[in-house]
């Protein structure tokens, strides 16, 4: 039975919220996984097109439109160059970068 004479552990649950990626980070981080499926095959629109709707899919979806709309303006932003030439690992790293910035 829980002791309700002490105070839910605040501190602790707020330090699990704050370390967790932002869902924006999530979806450039699931998008960097589906690239590296096939890390030395180049880069192309197509790819990252399929790689970003399956990270969308999966991260967005269920949150409210409100939340979802915010963190893929979050996205938007945060998008890094993955111009032709690059192999889709080489995007897979620059999504990573993105991410950890985005916190």
């Amino acid at each position: 039975m829980a002791d309700l004479t002490q105070p839910p552990d605040i501190d602790e649950a707020l330090r699990r919220l704050i370390e967790q990626p932002s869902y924006a980070a999530q979806v450039l981080t699931v998008t960097a996984r589906m690239l590296e499926m096939d890390p030395t095959e180049p880069m192309t629109t197509r790819a990252g097109g399929i790689a970003m709707t399956i990270a969308v899919d999966a991260i967005l979806t269920p949150l409210p439109r409100a939340v979802s709309d915010d963190s893929m303006d979050r996205v938007t932003r945060a998008m890094p160059d993955l111009a032709d030439g690059i192999t889709r690992g080489e995007a897979a790293l620059r999504l990573r970068a993105a991410a950890r910035a985005l916190g």
